[in-house]
């Protein structure tokens, strides 16, 4: 496939456009201690980064019932989106890629683990709303990999999925895009390491946000 070949860009967002790791992994030890539960390291609270809340929170609490995994998912919404969370970014370089991608007349869409709630703030906050008219979140979906977000998407915006391009810092994301009959690009500066990533098969990865538009031009 010609990397030029692609009409829709569909972004993830955490680790992928925004640098919210260290918020993240906060708000994930704090559900832990919500619910009286030592917190597990961060290495491993990272690796459920990308999943649905509910379901990154029942990764790091296994064997919990039902309603100690409730508890936690409250306590990390209310910490997610306090007043004071831990600082979080757009990646160096974001706003200008997008820019450049939306001049080219790329259709862009976000696929994220965070709920609506979440997406909306941060979309608001960094004023990139005017770049995705269409958005799925994970508390109104099914939770990557499961394709039906992607699949949404791609009907919202009348795409075939050869025709999309999933980009994201996680094999989740990877996955998501292979089950939805669409490509890939991983971007090596998330979560997931560039060895979990080239499991999934995406078509490269990238050390930079910045590489996306080169690439897509043809470039290695």
């Amino acid at each position: 496939m010609n990397n030029r070949d692609f009409d829709l860009l569909v972004f993830d967002w955490d680790g992928t456009l925004m640098d919210s790791e260290a918020h993240i992994v906060e708000c994930l030890a704090h559900a832990m201690e919500a619910v009286e539960l030592e917190p597990l390291p961060r290495e491993q609270l990272r690796q459920v980064i990308g999943l649905g809340l509910e379901q990154a929170i029942a990764g790091i609490m296994p064997g919990q019932g039902a309603a100690v995994i409730r508890r936690g998912v409250e306590a990390f919404r209310e910490r997610f989106l306090s007043p004071r969370p831990t600082p979080s970014t757009l990646f160096p370089g974001v706003e200008t890629v997008l820019e450049e991608l939306a001049g080219r007349g790329y259709l862009m869409a976000v696929a994220t683990g965070k709920s609506r709630r979440g997406l909306e703030k941060v979309l608001r906050q960094t004023g990139l709303e005017r770049h995705f008219p269409v958005t799925r979140c994970a508390d109104e979906t099914r939770s990557k990999p499961h394709p039906q977000m992607l699949e949404e998407i791609l009907t919202d915006l009348d795409t075939p999925p050869e025709r999309a391009l999933v980009i994201g810092d996680t094999e989740f994301d990877l996955l998501m895009a292979a089950n939805a009959g669409a490509a890939a690009v991983g971007v090596s500066y998330g979560v997931h390491d560039e060895q979990r990533l080239q499991r999934a098969a995406p078509l490269a990865i990238l050390d930079h946000i910045a590489e996306l538009p080169r690439w897509l031009n043809g470039g290695s």
